[in-house]
């Protein structure tokens, strides 16, 4: 231990910047998961108390303010844009990777685009929801207007990680399979997107996550009632939008801690078969 000690003090004073960027680093994962166990310690603490069988009633009223519509419907918000938007996703950037050619102004002009759409506000993305699938099309509040605005919003997301997996493969991959006699098609389908998985996976992850903490897009297309949806054409409040509602209330605010617990608990259950079927299909690496 006191050589140890001993071959860091010396090594700081041979090299301070490299000790003072390892304090830094250091010091910013420390901070960074300090304030991650502080946050689900207080949402833990706060909420689980207050977890209690009401909560769980089939049908939503102003005393039970259960969240199992909200739950229902934030499941199938879920459901219907990963439907929508991981073939659109992963289908353009195959195309982008596999198909175009290198160095087209075309490929840098989606790319850009894409990387542009990403970073715009979600409350545009609900205006825009709202404009065309809520008025124009005339569906209404409804799951299906909040579902394809989030395929719209998530979908920039799924096809660049998906393009960045499928860059990510090694060239000697496709090389061995064409030397073998394998086709293009054959090659992308059967070698090259079995191995880019785990990193699709990892946008499809992003993506879910962000569905789910979703508030601002779907109050303007989905809607807020607390029902169970008679279809996707009916109005309905996912996990987020009803955990908003009770705390702006105040009346309820016990119920929106729970509601806090619930939903990271759905989350945390969603990253680990995520993160399970990725090992799973990369092979167990």
């Amino acid at each position: 231990m006191g050589a140890r000690l001993k071959f860091s003090i010396e090594t700081a004073r041979r090299y301070p910047l490299s000790f003072v960027l390892k304090v830094l680093v250091v010091g910013s994962a420390l901070l960074t998961l300090g304030a991650l166990f502080f946050l689900l310690a207080y949402i833990i603490v706060n909420g689980v108390p207050h977890l209690k069988p009401s909560l769980f009633a089939w049908k939503y009223n102003t005393k039970n303010v259960s969240l199992v519509p909200a739950l229902l419907n934030t499941l199938i918000i879920v459901g219907i844009p990963l439907i929508v938007t991981v073939p659109l996703g992963v289908f353009s950037a195959i195309y982008l990777c596999e198909y175009a050619k290198k160095g087209s102004k075309v490929v840098e002009v989606v790319r850009i685009t894409a990387e542009t759409l990403s970073g715009i506000p979600s409350i545009v993305y609900g205006l825009f929801g709202l404009l065309f699938f809520v008025i124009y099309l005339r569906w209404g509040y409804s799951i299906l207007a909040g579902s394809m605005t989030l395929s719209i919003m998530i979908l920039p997301l799924i096809m660049r990680t998906a393009e960045e997996a499928l860059l990510s493969i090694p060239t000697s991959l496709r090389e061995a399979s064409f030397a073998l006699g394998a086709g293009k098609l054959r090659t992308v389908f059967r070698i090259v997107l079995p191995a880019a998985i785990p990193g699709i996976l990892s946008g499809v992850i992003l993506g879910i996550g962000r569905i789910v903490g979703e508030t601002a897009a779907l109050i303007y297309t989905a809607g807020t009632v607390p029902r169970i949806p008679g279809s996707v054409f009916s109005s309905g409040r996912t996990l987020a939008i009803h955990l908003y509602t009770l705390s702006s209330e105040g009346f309820h605010t016990n119920e929106a801690f729970a509601t806090a617990v619930v939903l990271l608990i759905i989350v945390l259950l969603i990253n680990a078969l995520s993160a399970g079927l990725a090992r799973r299909l990369g092979g167990g690496n």
